[in-house]
């Protein structure tokens, strides 16, 4: 698939019919990073192919045009000396070199409009990667927004107030048998510690209880 079909397949899809037909939209999403991110690689590679190529013919046609000068010069020479067979030599050089110089300009040119192509076109590769990534970090945060809320909400419908009020009432009534167990073993401890003081005692007390009952 072209670079530019994937981008479009990419920028077109529709988010709702997408979340849909994927389990999971994340995942998704980084694959189509990836993808992006191997064009904008393989697009690199081909531009620096490209430029190094550029240069090559730069040398090419520098050369050329050195030999085509040259030549005219050489032919001017054999003119000026009379050596007419020499300077036909040197100009059917020279106009073998200069078909070849226009030969090279015409493929430097086609090369130089692609690599201008490419170059524009990983500019645009790479300002659509970092639109995309942020969709990408946009999504991963509605995603989690999205989870979160309707968790909180199934755990809304799941509640049941009035059985939880139940289950605090009888944690209380629970509660409440225990402090009542815990009064009845201090009521009865105390009783059982008054009975078991010894006579002396006993004695001391029914004079007290004689004496409240005589002052009244």
């Amino acid at each position: 698939m072209g670079i530019f079909k994937r981008l479009k397949r990419i920028v077109t899809a529709d988010l709702h019919d997408w979340i849909d037909k994927c389990e999971d939209p994340i995942r998704m999403t980084k694959q189509y990073l990836r993808e992006l991110n191997e064009q904008i690689d393989n697009t690199q590679q081909a531009l620096a192919q490209q430029f190094a190529i550029q240069q090559r013919y730069e040398m090419l046609i520098h050369r050329t045009e050195e030999i085509v000068k040259k030549r005219e010069r050489q032919a001017k020479l054999a003119i000026e000396k009379e050596e007419e067979a020499i300077a036909k030599m040197a100009l059917q050089e020279k106009i073998s070199y200069e078909k070849k110089l226009e030969t090279y300009k015409q493929q430097y040119n086609t090369l130089m409009e692609k690599t201008t192509y490419l170059n524009e076109q990983l500019k645009k590769l790479k300002e659509k990667y970092e639109e995309l990534k942020i969709k990408h970090f946009d999504f991963i945060a509605r995603a989690h927004a999205a989870k979160a809320i309707t968790d909180v909400n199934t755990s809304l419908v799941s509640f049941n107030p009035e059985q939880i009020l139940k289950g605090f009432e009888r944690i209380e009534e629970h509660v409440r048998s225990l402090e009542a167990k815990a009064k009845a073993s201090t009521y009865v401890y105390e009783t059982q510690k008054t009975l078991s003081l010894p006579p002396v005692f006993h004695e001391e007390v029914e004079q007290e209880l004689a004496k409240l009952k005589t002052a009244k």
